[in-house]
């Protein structure tokens, strides 16, 4: 019986000192290390990518913001401050229509499939009616991108249905994508000009000189970054 007894605590002791161990290794120490060489070695990636102007956080490089004028009286949703680059729709930006404030609420997909609210035509194929049901994918993309097509339609310039690319009326699977193609960017040149009175030329080189392509020559698509897009444009608007 004491015997037993003894190799029960031996046992618990063994055990207890073993977690104490471990955590102290596991839940102190490796953190730290790893911590600290991400300082030395990535400091700006270990902090989140944060995106500062004049020494104050505005944002990160890796998360979109929205750029919205307020909420007006029996409005749902505050409308779109069209003197800024405009990102992606999605219902998990915070808004920021100066680059001065950060503010991230919701983020998720739509989790509507691809072909929500299509129907199907007698050539067999499925595509998105006139007027598509309300609630659907074919719903949002539609307004969408009649949305789009009305707001960066400017005297001078008019937006073809056609020109539209598809990151323009959908959004990305986390619902805060901080990049754009470099096909929405640019029909939304005209509108940022007219709107900051600035020449088209000046904003199409502005564009030019923040789109980022394909890393290492072959991965992914050419983007342009929004929020460090429109930090450059509150700079030429100063200057």
């Amino acid at each position: 019986m004491n015997n037993s007894v003894g190799n029960t605590g031996r046992v618990l002791w063994a055990g207890l000192r073993a977690l104490l161990v471990l955590t102290v290794i596991c839940g102190v120490l490796y953190p730290l290390a790893v911590t600290g060489i991400a300082q030395v070695a990535f400091p700006g990636k270990a902090n989140g990518s944060e995106v500062k102007v004049d020494g104050k956080v505005v944002g990160s490089e890796l998360i979109g913001q929205t750029y919205n004028l307020p909420l007006k009286e029996g409005e749902e949703t505050p409308a779109p401050d069209l003197k800024w680059f405009q990102p992606r729709p999605s219902n998990g930006l915070g808004s920021n229509s100066v680059n001065t404030q950060y503010s991230i609420i919701l983020s998720g997909a739509t989790n509507r499939s691809g072909d929500n609210g299509a129907v199907t035509g007698k050539d067999g194929r499925e595509y998105c009616p006139a007027k598509p049901e309300e609630g659907t994918l074919c719903a949002q993309v539609t307004d969408a991108k009649a949305a789009v097509v009305k707001d960066n339609s400017v005297p001078g310039y008019t937006v073809k249905p056609s020109d539209v690319p598809a990151d323009a009326v959908t959004s990305s699977g986390s619902g805060l994508d901080p990049h754009i193609s470099p096909e929405y960017a640019k029909i939304q040149i005209h509108r940022v000009a007219e709107k900051n009175h600035l020449t088209v030329a000046q904003v199409d080189r502005l564009v030019a000189d923040h789109t980022d392509g394909r890393i290492l020559g072959f991965i992914g698509e050419p983007r342009v970054n929004v929020l460090e897009l429109n930090i450059a444009l509150k700079e030429l608007t100063k200057g």
